[in-house]
């Protein structure tokens, strides 16, 4: 049974692209539906995770918007990260489902047992055993898809 769902933003939440403003102002498109799909995971009792390499405020106030459990920026130790959180409310790495897109991902994608990765996701991360691949692109509503089979799973 799955407690804790985590997830990248770059490529996973976002289409991996980096928008500007005129004013060089730093843009990201993230989906609606995958947000809802944060919100329903609270109401069924799972945690929430958010981790990212970049370090922005506007990663902040998403997560802060979507009430996320536990936020990381800056962060290329993904796996120590969780393995905390692990700690912190006792549950395994077996306990865990996670989805991202690219290299940065690729250690904690293999270490936990419920993982997936965006239909655009990188070769490498495609190739890790038992990965579901979804249907849907990063951005484009990946991270609801997969929150809808792990909710699903969960109640079997």
């Amino acid at each position: 049974m799955i407690k804790l769902f985590a997830s990248d933003v770059d490529g996973t939440m976002t289409d991996a692209c980096m928008y500007y403003s005129q004013d060089g102002i730093e843009l990201k498109k993230f989906n609606f539906r995958d947000g809802m799909g944060f919100k329903i995971l609270k109401e069924a009792g799972i945690k929430t995770a958010i981790i990212t390499s970049e370090d922005t405020p506007i990663v902040q106030k998403r997560a802060d918007k979507l009430k996320i459990d536990y936020l990381s920026m800056g962060n290329w130790s993904k796996l120590d990260f969780i393995k905390n959180i692990c700690n912190e409310i006792n549950i395994t790495l077996d306990e865990v489902a996670y989805i991202g897109d690219d290299i940065n991902d690729y250690e904690l994608l293999c270490a936990v047992k419920y993982k997936a990765c965006p239909n655009d996701a990188v070769k490498k991360i495609k190739s890790i055993p038992n990965i579901l691949i979804l249907e849907n692109k990063g951005g484009e509503g990946a991270v609801r898809e997969f929150i809808e089979i792990i909710l699903e799973e969960n109640l079997q």
